[in-house]
């Protein structure tokens, strides 16, 4: 035995090996939480900056409401992406700006992901074009599930931070914090069982 795979076999590296040989599926879905924490936090950090730049545009004061499903309790309408014109701090939804600063984050995160975690998590080598269609259309079908979950808790938290705790500003971070994990756990949870049947480990040829 060489004196690298001696090295390998002790320490918290060799624990790790014997940990994966012993239990692959507990290990793999550890290293997927681990990226994922990773990439939310990365999301934490771009949303707040992308947020702040289209606050300077007149997209804030550009209504995106779409897709209606019914009325909230208040008899008010219920839409599936629901960013009313106007910024948080005077009670309106953000408009269009707050949209596209939710989208563009989560997008550059999903890109982030689907390679480390098709290259890290799950060894894939499986063919990358198939994998890249199946993950799209997973993200399109979650972004619109985890927007219409959004409409149910975004206005309580935004409310309860920003006006009931009378926290201005940084309440309005703070709820843009909480609305972005809660919306990044619900996306990363129901993608991992997806990963597990598009990123394949196939046969060596």
């Amino acid at each position: 035995m060489s004196v690298i795979e001696m090295k390998k076999n002790k320490g918290i590296i060799g624990f790790w090996n014997k940990q994966k040989e012993r239990h692959p599926n507990i290990t793999q879905f550890i290293v997927f939480l681990i990226l994922s924490v990773g990439i939310t936090s990365l999301q934490l950090i771009l949303m707040p900056l992308i947020k702040l730049i289209f606050a300077q545009t007149s997209l804030l004061t550009i209504s995106f409401q779409i897709l209606q499903l019914g009325s909230n309790f208040d008899g008010s309408a219920y839409y599936v992406f629901d960013y009313a014109a106007g910024s948080l701090a005077s009670g309106g939804g953000g408009g269009l700006g707050y949209f596209l600063a939710v989208q563009i984050t989560l997008g550059i995160a999903q890109i982030i992901n689907f390679f480390a975690q098709r290259n890290i998590t799950f060894k894939s080598n499986s063919n990358i074009w198939t994998a890249a269609f199946w993950y799209v259309l997973a993200y399109i079908v979650i972004t619109f599930g985890a927007a219409a979950a959004q409409g149910f808790y975004k206005a309580p938290i935004y409310n309860l931070f920003m006006n009931t705790w009378g926290m201005g500003s940084f309440g309005e971070t703070a709820a843009d914090i909480i609305t972005m994990v809660i919306n990044s756990t619900i996306s990363f949870l129901v993608f991992y069982p997806i990963f597990k049947i598009i990123f394949k480990q196939e046969p060596a040829k």
